[in-house]
């Protein structure tokens, strides 16, 4: 194959604080993002690791096409063994270092070990022309967003930032990931948020990576003509479609309150008396008094998904308020306002928490008396003291099932141990068949079927397709919201390498890496026989009459897991997340 070359694998040691570079496998070049995670996971973990242990591995991936012209085609991947779910995880973000990182011909960063000092904290530092560990005693601690502005007020204005906040640093199983975004102010509001992977890096005792590509120019494609031709039919076909996304994912609230997946308390209900002012049709009329707006987090973004939230004196709160945030930190905890649930939104980000684990904790711990429905400054209050490591702050922090176990509370909605996303599985059983079997646990972007008519023999194969195209698109580097398929993406490929990429090598792959996670987890000690959701969504009814539960089979549910003969739809079908 053509196309790019002298791609590399960084390795680092924080065993010993060195960095080194391997040639990147020729038999690898179509993967990236969660593909390349899995595959390196499976060849550099022991799956029996303790996810918090030196033996872990600390994966992040930028997508294939990251780096190129190709529209949306940003996104990183970052992977390890998660501490919630206890297998394999991947969660990914968008903003500039993925880009970065494919300029530099970094194809992923392999962080292994760690520091006999469990107090140490360092930072990762990439450009042009080197790579060093260096110290950062002096970032202990800090905020996202403080920790970013101080990192780079002297750095050029090319550079982007990877960070955990306190919650990283304090190894809990709820921490995410912060990656920057493009604008001019760079702020640390895209975050790989699922599964715990920011105490991963936490307890690497890493604190930030800079990336610098400086000069480093656009990937190349080997075939350019074809590339940029693709590129120019693909964007002008969104663009003059319905941009499903043009006011972002908070727009899908009247839709998932209709559906009974705009969960209420702690999902007793499927839908919330306040859908009206946690609609983002109110975030986007708050544009014309206080300022925002919508903007793309990545270069060469042509969705612009994310809003932009001020506060009602016009000054910056958080970006981008999502559908799952407004439902998980908004209707599940019964807090009523989007502003409530920005200012939450803002403090997940600046401590560096999944703001989907910490809203269902929250919600948990209001179902269970401790904290009273719909309490926004008591939650605000709450969020405050993970940052401060209280005990109330940890329990918090490490998710659903531990504030469960804290509170001897047993209304806990989760999968494999990882709180269950906004959509609910009961009214969209395909999508909990996803949650229960797929390698990622309840994660709505490894398989997410928004369609609640299936037939019970519909929903594996509902399920495994969906999965397969997300798995794709994950690897790709592409925005699940530019809603690329199977077909857009080996075209891409074909294009980049100069080499056509066939329907079967590309469905091939995307069951492959499928195959690589679920080994791995069946390692870790998953077995077929636990692949169920928790008690409340299978005996607790919602909807009209309450009769929508998770009643699906197990024999169903596991046939997800047994290849599907290749339909021509599969090509054809949109990822979705």
């Amino acid at each position: 194959m053509a196309g790019p070359e002298g791609d590399r694998l960084l390795y680092v040691n924080m065993t010993d604080q060195t960095t080194s570079y391997e040639p990147f496998p020729e038999e690898w070049k179509l993967l990236g993002g969660r593909g390349l995670s899995a595959k390196i996971l499976t060849r550099d973990c022991d799956p029996t690791c303790d996810p918090l242990g030196p033996e872990n591995v600390l994966v992040m991936a930028p997508g294939v096409l990251s780096g190129t012209t190709a529209p949306t085609s940003g996104r990183i991947s970052i992977g390890g063994k998660s501490p919630l779910t206890g297998g394999i995880k991947e969660a990914n973000a968008g903003g500039n270092p993925g880009q970065h990182l494919m300029k530099l011909g970094i194809r992923a960063i392999v962080v292994k070990g760690q520091p006999a000092d469990a107090e140490a904290r360092y930072g990762l530092r990439i450009d042009e022309g080197e790579v060093s560990i260096v110290d950062a005693s002096e970032y202990k601690g800090m905020w996202n967003y403080a920790c970013c502005d101080k990192l780079l007020a002297n750095e050029k204005k090319t550079a982007s930032v990877i960070s955990i906040g306190p919650a990283g640093e304090l190894k809990l199983s709820g921490a995410s990931v912060a990656c920057t975004d493009q604008d001019k102010e760079r702020r640390p509001a895209r975050h790989a948020a699922r599964g715990g992977l920011g105490a991963v890096m936490g307890s690497k005792g890493l604190k930030w990576v800079l990336v610098d590509p400086g000069k480093a120019k656009t990937r190349q494609p080997a075939d350019s003509k074809a590339f940029t031709a693709k590129t120019k039919k693909y964007s002008k076909d969104y663009l003059d479609g319905p941009q499903m996304f043009k006011h972002g994912t908070s727009s899908v609230v009247p839709l998932a309150n209709m559906l009974n997946t705009f969960v209420y308390k702690n999902r007793t209900e499927g839908q919330s008396p306040d859908v009206e002012t946690l609609d983002g049709a109110r975030i986007v009329e708050s544009f014309e008094t206080r300022g925002g707006g919508m903007h793309n987090c990545m270069t060469g973004c042509i969705v612009s998904c994310s809003n932009i939230v001020h506060d009602a004196d016009g000054n910056y709160k958080t970006s981008a308020l999502e559908f799952e945030t407004l439902t998980l930190l908004g209707a599940s905890c019964a807090i009523k306002t989007f502003d409530e649930v920005a200012e939450l939104d803002r403090l997940c980000d600046e401590v560096g928490l999944d703001t989907i684990e910490t809203g269902a904790a929250i919600a948990i711990l209001m179902d269970s008396g401790g904290m009273d429905w719909g309490d926004s400054d008591a939650a605000i209050q709450l969020l405050k003291e993970i940052a401060e490591g209280t005990d109330r702050g940890k329990m918090i922090g490490n998710g659903a099932v531990a504030t469960g176990k804290g509170t001897g509370h047993k209304r806990v909605p989760h999968g494999r141990g990882q709180a269950i996303p906004a959509w609910d599985p009961r009214p969209l059983k395909a999508t909990g068949v996803t949650y229960a079997a797929g390698p990622m646990g309840a994660d709505h972007t490894a398989g997410l079927v928004v369609n609640p008519g299936l037939t019970e023999g519909e929903l594996a194969q509902a399920s495994q397709e969906c999965q397969l195209v997300n798995m794709v698109c994950d690897s790709s580097g592409f925005c699940q919201f530019i809603s690329p398929t199977l077909d857009d993406i080996r075209a891409y490929y074909s294009a980049l390498y100069g080499v056509e990429v066939s329907r079967d090598e590309i469905a091939d792959q995307g069951w492959e890496c499928l195959q690589d996670e679920w080994n791995f987890n069946a390692k870790a000690g998953w077995k077929d026989e636990d692949n169920q959701l928790s008690d409340p969504l299978v005996n607790e009814g919602i909807g009209p009459d309450n009769a929508m539960k998770f009643d699906v089979p197990l024999e169903v549910i596991n046939a997800s897991k047994k290849r599907f003969p290749i339909r021509e739809e599969l090509f054809t079908a949109k990822a979705s997340g």
